[in-house]
């Protein structure tokens, strides 16, 4: 028998002790502090986490830009989250899982642990043979449908000195570069969470 997902998750209410929002939050380092002080994050089975509002699992949201432009794909039919097949993203990211590196109760678990997942997480999708810089940019929460209400995105934006970007996952598909003005003209074909990312493109 298969052994479950294990993902991370935060109790909702430390979310809400910071301030539950809608959409975008840019006083990233109040959550940070709340949403990785030791003991907070913990991993749950997946099935069970997908079930329970009372939990936000945390998931990276990478955004990749080069010279003004982002890297922008759609979900093919592999997506794992089968929810946003055949919708536009331009994010890239997924659950984190734990690996036997992953000491929870570390002070330094944001720096050492929570950074590294997020770069394997962003390689087991796409290979970026680029420098870059990480940024976390803004939190992301979306109660308003299924998906959302049991997810919390924390959104990093990783500037690339090249476009050398490409997939690895068959879930990928139609991957390009695309100016904000672009973007703007298939917003309607974007994920929730990709358009409510759009209006950070111009900043």
């Amino acid at each position: 028998m298969a052994v479950e997902e294990q993902v991370l998750v935060v109790e909702r209410k430390v979310v809400e002790q910071v301030g539950m929002f809608t959409g975008l939050a840019f006083d990233v380092d109040s959550y940070l502090a709340a949403l990785f002080a030791p003991g907070v994050p913990r991993f749950m089975p997946r099935s069970q986490a997908e079930a329970d509002p009372t939990h936000k699992q945390l998931i990276p949201y990478v955004i990749m830009s080069c010279d003004g432009k982002y890297l922008t794909y759609v979900r093919g039919r592999r997506a794992g989250e089968t929810r946003l097949v055949g919708n536009r993203s331009i994010g890239i990211g997924g659950h984190i899982n734990p690996t036997d590196d992953m000491p929870l109760f570390a002070a330094d678990f944001y720096e050492t642990t929570y950074l590294n997942a997020v770069e394997r997480e962003v390689a087991e999708e796409v290979s970026v043979e680029a420098n870059h810089t990480d940024k976390i940019v803004a939190l992301l929460n979306d109660d308003s449908n299924e998906v959302g209400s049991v997810h919390l995105g924390v959104v990093h934006h990783w500037v690339l000195d090249s476009p050398q970007v490409s997939k690895r996952e068959q879930m990928i598909t139609q991957m390009t570069f695309m100016t904000p003005a672009e973007l703007r003209e298939v917003r309607d074909t974007m994920e929730t969470w990709s358009q409510l990312c759009l209006q950070l493109l111009e900043k």
